[in-house]
């Protein structure tokens, strides 16, 4: 065998592989642009108030301990207090808009009624709204009923997510078949019972996409806590950490509890996501089985 044939059979890299290339680099590149802030948020919360401003960024300081016993004791527990109110917001908000997303998308997908089309269009088009621009909207309304400063003015305006809704129509128009509701009606079964005990079962890994999405944005959510709280006992984990930082210009000893904050305050979307995640991989078996 000559040298050339064996070269021949020896490329560098072949055409589909040479595809593949260029969006491997970009999605790498892509994931460390989003993994370096994280990177530096874990690192800079192992650091001392010294360390902080006098070392490396990346290198490990040795005050962890000392910051997270500062952190939970700050202000008599406040980060515990602004914990448990963002679970309150992004846990309670979150199931409520999926149930309510649930129910809706479910209606828009097996149910005739006038206006259906227009109205289901009406609602999508909230999509295209910025929360930016509704928080006024909301805020005036929610000072008209008198409840401003209260847990309901966070948790209220979270409930209707016309994405949300959008995404419980698809999903059961996929996953509930129009034969398996008719076959439940024609043996006796209500509305009610078709939608608890068939419909949503069937809709379970859709649901659970809808809670994931509405509980990241709700934890995540700043604007909306900022305009409607004026009480810190209420904030939630976003908006108490943006006062730490706000007093932390003319007390720098706070710039470290805000730092080790936002790590912690990192977790329970981790956590979630691992956790959760087993539904869609669930789901994606039984694609494969029906398949």
């Amino acid at each position: 065998m000559s040298a050339s044939t064996t070269g021949a059979r020896r490329p560098g890299l072949l055409p589909h592989q040479r595809a593949r290339l260029l969006p491997t680099v970009v999605l790498l590149i892509g994931a460390f642009y989003c993994l370096v802030p994280l990177a530096w948020i874990v690192v800079a919360a192992t650091k001392s108030n010294t360390e902080l401003f006098s070392t490396f960024t990346f290198t490990p300081g040795t005050g962890l301990l000392d910051n997270l016993r500062e952190l939970f004791t700050y202000q008599d527990g406040a980060f515990g207090r602004w914990a448990l109110n963002s679970l309150l917001y992004a846990g309670l908000g979150s199931l409520l808009c999926t149930l309510i997303s649930a129910v809706a998308g479910y209606a828009f997908s097996r149910y005739e009624f006038p206006g259906r089309t227009a109205l289901f269009y009406l609602i999508l088009a909230g999509v295209l709204l910025p929360g930016m621009l509704l928080a006024i909207p909301q805020y005036i309304i929610m000072t008209k009923i008198g409840m401003v400063g209260s847990y309901w003015s966070v948790l209220l305006p979270g409930l209707i997510s016309p994405f949300a809704i959008y995404l419980a129509r698809v999903y059961a128009d996929a996953a509930v078949p129009v034969s398996t509701i008719e076959s439940a009606r024609m043996d006796g079964a209500s509305e009610y019972r078709i939608f608890g005990t068939i419909a949503l079962p069937m809709m379970l890994p859709g649901m659970v996409t809808i809670f994931m999405l509405q509980f990241v944005g709700a934890w995540n959510n700043f604007l909306l806590p900022y305009v409607m709280l004026s009480d810190e006992s209420r904030f939630p984990i976003n908006v108490g950490l943006y006062t730490l930082l706000s007093k932390g210009s003319g007390e720098p000893s706070l710039y470290s509890l805000a730092i080790v904050g936002t790590a912690v305050s990192v977790l329970p979307l981790i956590a979630l996501l691992l956790f959760l995640q087993r539904f869609w991989r669930l789901d994606m078996i039984s694609g494969g089985l029906k398949g």
